[in-house]
């Protein structure tokens, strides 16, 4: 499958895994370390609107700045800092569990959001996904989401005001549930027609 080419201004879902399905985060420190170099790293170059961390993958949903707002390094060469996270956070894993090589699967995936339609339905998507692979049965209360972010007043590096002006702020835990709801309903569906 061909990936979507990173530009400045682009809006874009970015996942990867572990390599093998090798899980990335083998604890607790592991999750708080990658979410600490993502700040450092990578906020200086993308506003991020929604991300799920899961044992052996994670999804993004992220915009690459403006190439006038991106660091002069990287206003020809978006790809680079995520280049050089990935970089970072597999060498400190490596040191950390004294293993070598990739640790990640060798491309980063990506795919370009066209639309609000779509914007809007991966970020239940992403919300949902620890559900989705079993990590907990209760997306709201999942650690390494960003739902919770959205639910709470703190300040946050994560762009919320983008999505409110997408979403209804007021509305956005139901579309939530709905979402779940009606993917539930598919798959009663999609079941019971294979009885």
């Amino acid at each position: 499958m061909k990936q979507d080419i990173l530009e400045p201004g682009g809006i874009y879902h970015i996942y990867n895994r572990g390599n093998n399905k090798e899980d990335i985060f083998k604890e607790a420190k592991n999750y708080d370390y990658f979410m600490a170099l993502m700040s450092k790293r990578l906020f200086p170059s993308v506003d991020l609107y929604a991300f799920c961390l899961l044992k052996n993958h994670f999804h993004w949903l992220l915009r690459i700045k403006d190439k006038k707002d991106l660091p002069i390094k990287y206003a020809e060469k978006p790809h680079l800092p995520f280049s050089n996270f990935f970089n970072a956070y597999t060498k400190s894993i490596n040191k950390m569990y004294g293993r070598t090589g990739s640790l990640f699967q060798e491309h980063l995936k990506r795919k370009r959001v066209e639309n609000e339609n779509y914007l809007i339905q991966l970020i239940a998507y992403i919300h949902l996904n620890p559900v989705k692979h079993n990590f907990t049965e209760n997306y709201k209360t999942y650690k390494y989401s960003s739902f919770r972010i959205y639910t709470s007043p703190k300040k946050t590096l994560l762009d919320r005001d983008f999505i409110f002006s997408v979403v209804d702020k007021e509305v956005f835990e139901y579309w939530h549930d709905e979402k779940r709801l009606k993917n539930e309903i598919l798959l009663l569906d999609f079941f019971n027609g294979m009885e």
